[in-house]
């Protein structure tokens, strides 16, 4: 640890006003041992850490989210050019994660995509454009409103290059490689095979070497290293053979060219690359198919005149006109007329929705037969669309715990490859006879040519990108490749009751006043409407509307209900357990009442002023027509399915059995949840969390999976790792079948990786020479080596056309 050296850097701070929190912070960090020195500057809102691991940052803006503070940092994509190989990603990640304020990279082979994690105090984008392009890559810089046209334009014209110069490179390679098999003893035979080697080599090679020039310029190696290595010195070998044959005719050998070797291996490779950049398109598909939903062309109203204008231009607030056929352009509500319309792109529900009047709309979705006018208020990155792109994107770009491993390989290949290859070389030198050298020197070229780093490189994010995007499609949303892997293993859910289970939307069934009047009626109302609770929005709407109270004091008990002072008198409204605990009776009339309305499932609320009880509301939320199928699937797969509601217990019981679930608990707080989950994961469970709300967003944190419905609270959604969309239970078995189906290719690809380097090298470098005279050819091995990659990324592909 001594000889690595200590790093400075400053962490900007959110929400850090006095020195008690610049107290805590510095408490909280105490607790990190990696952490060589840190000092909470509270007029500058930073921290001063030192460190020699870069893991120590992520630990320590953790730590201090964790304490309640934030830190300012910005997470990005970005889409990378000049990739070649598995290789290629690792070292451009590396030189990321080396800038100063970086918290952490990951470059994505298979999407071409950077993710950045940075300090904006320290570095830039410009900087991570530059950092980049000093070693041969480059990055697109988006502004707000770029397009990601941009993209599929650069991608279109690579791919149109790279098909040309396979296409010459082949047609060039064709006589060259008859004459080497067929005509060697032909006149002029190697004159004629080195004039159409050359350019195949050196002009639609070029990259190659190029880029291996650039990458030995920094001390590092890649694929384009291996290419240029074994290719550039069998040229190289073949010309001094051409040009002095005398040098091998005087010590008794036949001097061979191998100028058919080096084309080979170059169209080879060039047409494994272009086979694996056309099926690594496809497996995006999902993705353009959800940046394809919006419509360019939309109709605006505007003092009762329709008007066409582009999407760019549309305004929270404008009034858009949509017409039957057409596609719903960005979020809004409906303010004139009525329609069904298709969510299916977005909520993977084939049926489609009636909407009328003051019903949300969502860009994206396809308009049916009627006509509607409806008010804009969400525009460009902010609609559901965009949101739904971005975490698809991120979830694609991000990496699944095995491919840490994996790239660790991938960045330790190329040298070692070709440390093998020198071995090979120098093992066939003593102990290979009369040709040893030639022999010794095949052998190498073809150990450089078989291996194979892309297939390694490109197992893992395939299968994720091909996953994620078929999540997108059956409308689970999926944040990241960690949780995509984790859902196979689940072995336990735990369910919140409220639009969970049930709709979400309560209704007031019956009130019974104890003490009636308006002015209690009043009250009562205008404390629902300051609480964001469902069970409160069930009241309120049930209440005529009221005048407005400005309350002395207005409290909120998580989990419990609502204390407010007004004229010097307390009033409650909320559970039992808030009344007891205020120590007002409840008696036998009200007790029977209650215990006849929670035996029917339904919730009770108490309106208490001072220590007398006012009024007792039953509220109703009928259950989801799918959810008793829904767990009644997940118990059939083995897994364990629990209840949690902060419901009283009676509440609780009646649903749980309505839906067959055997384990429940009733009148659980936010932290009873949480710790719930923390018994279950003792016990040795994978503990799946599904709610909506924002007192599910600590036991969703507190999961190892945690999936939001996408109906309820923001909050909920920003924690979770999957959301489901359209808030069916139904999607989670399909969740689960999806995350064994992704992981099974994974191994699937991985398996076929490892052991097609392992088996191949071998074989390359001659060890079944001694047994039964075989070597591999260079040329299949340029042959095996480009169809490595492809049949990685197609067996990836399989996984779009399989049922869950």
């Amino acid at each position: 640890m001594s000889n690595i050296p200590i790093k400075k850097l400053h962490l900007p701070l959110e929400n850090v006003h006095s020195e008690h929190c610049a107290h805590n912070i510095e408490k909280g960090l105490d607790t990190i041992n990696d952490l060589q020195s840190h000092k909470v500057e509270l007029n500058n809102q930073r921290v001063l850490i030192a460190y020699n691991q870069p893991e120590t940052v992520t630990t320590t803006i953790e730590t201090i989210k964790k304490l309640g503070y934030g830190v300012s940092h910005i997470k990005e994509n970005f889409s990378i050019l000049n990739l070649s190989c598995a290789s290629c990603a690792a070292s451009s990640e590396n030189a990321v994660k080396n800038l100063k304020g970086v918290i952490s990279a990951s470059v994505n082979y298979a999407s071409t995509t950077l993710t950045v994690d940075y300090l904006p105090n320290e570095t830039n984008p410009k900087a991570i454009q530059k950092a980049l392009q000093e070693i041969g890559f480059d990055i697109i810089l988006e502004d707000k409103n770029y397009s990601l046209n941009t993209l599929e334009e650069i991608q279109q014209k690579k791919y149109q290059s790279l098909k040309n110069k396979t296409l010459w490179a082949g047609i060039l390679t064709l006589p060259v490689f008859i004459i080497g098999m067929f005509a060697m003893d032909m006149p002029y035979a190697n004159l004629i095979s080195w004039l159409f080697a050359t350019p195949v080599v050196f002009y639609f090679g070029k990259d190659f070497f190029v880029n291996a020039f650039k990458q030995a310029k920094l001390k590092m190696a890649n694929m384009d290293t291996l290419v240029a290595l074994s290719t550039g010195i069998a040229y190289l070998f073949s010309v001094f053979n051409m040009l002095y044959p005398e040098f091998w005719y005087s010590r008794g050998l036949h001097p061979h060219v191998y100028f058919e070797a080096a084309s080979v291996i170059i169209s080879f490779i060039l047409l494994g690359r272009l086979l694996e950049a056309k099926a690594k398109e496809n497996t995006s598909t999902a993705l353009k198919k959800l940046m394809g939903l919006q419509p360019k062309i939309i109709t605006l109203i505007n003092n009762g005149f329709e008007k066409q204008i582009p999407i760019e231009e549309v305004e929270i607030g404008d009034t858009i006109l949509v017409k039957p056929g057409e596609k719903i352009a960005v979020d809004g509500i409906i303010i004139h007329g009525n329609s069904y319309i298709d969510e299916s792109m977005l909520s993977g529900e084939p049926v489609p929705v009636f909407k009328e009047t003051n019903d949300l709309v969502y860009a994206g979705t396809l308009n049916q037969k009627g006509s509607f006018e409806f008010k804009a208020q969400k525009v460009g990155s902010e609609t559901l669309l965009a949101h739904i792109i971005k975490a698809v994107q991120d979830a694609q770009g991000s990496k699944a715990p095995v491919q840490k491993l994996v790239d660790k390989i991938a960045g330790i290949f190329v040298p070692t490859v070709m440390g093998i290859a020198i071995f090979t070389f120098f093992i066939w030198l003593f102990f290979g006879g009369n040709n040893a050298w030639v022999q010794g020197l095949m052998a190498a070229i073809t150990v450089l040519v078989i291996a194979c780093p892309c297939a390694l490189g490109l197992a893992t994010p395939t299968a994720i990108m091909v996953g994620v995007g078929k999540g997108a499609e059956k409308g689970i949303l999926i944040k990241d490749a960690e949780s995509l892997e984790l859902a196979k293993k689940i072995n336990c859910i735990v369910l919140d009751k409220t639009g969970t289970i049930t709709e979400g939307k309560p209704k007031v069934t019956n009130i019974t006043w104890l003490e009636d009047g308006a002015e209690h009626q009043n009250i009562l109302q205008q404390m629902e409407m300051k609480s964001e609770h469902p069970l409160a929005e069930a009241v309120v709407s049930f209440l005529p509307n009221t005048q407005n109270i400005q309350f002395q004091n207005y409290e909120s008990s998580t989990g419990k209900g609502v204390i407010a002072q007004w004229n010097d008198v307390t009033y409650l409204v909320g559970n039992k357990k808030l009344i007891k605990e205020n120590g007002i009776d409840i008696n036998e009339k009200i007790d029977s009442q209650v215990k006849e309305w929670t035996n029917k499932g339904e919730t009770v609320v108490y309106f208490a002023k001072g220590k007398n009880i006012l009024a007792i509301i039953s509220i109703s939320d009928p259950i989801k027509e799918n959810s008793k199928q829904a767990i009644e699937t997940l118990v059939n797969k083995g897994i364990e399915v629990h209840m949690l509601t902060g419901d009283n217990n009676e509440t609780a019981k009646k649903i749980a059995q309505a839906v067959s679930i055997q384990h429940y608990k009733g009148e659980a707080l936010p932290q009873d949840k949480a710790d719930y989950i923390k018994k279950l994961q003792e016990s040795g469970k994978i503990v799946a969390m599904v709610g909506d709300g924002i007192n599910d967003s600590t036991a969703l944190a507190t999961a190892e999976v945690s999936i939001a419905m996408g109906k309820g609270s923001d909050i909920a959604m920003e924690v979770a790792k999957m959301t489901i969309i359209s808030s069916d239970l139904k999607k989670i078995p399909e969740a689960i079948a999806l995350s064994q189906q992704t992981v099974k290719t994974i191994r699937q690809n991985l398996f076929w990786a490892f052991i097609y380097n392992i088996i191949g090298i071998p074989l390359a470098a001659g060890i079944l020479y001694p047994i039964n005279g075989f070597l591999l050819d260079p040329m299949i091995a340029g042959a095996a080596m480009a169809l490595s990659s492809v049949s990685v990324v197609t067996n990836s592909l399989r996984l779009k056309f399989s049922e869950n």
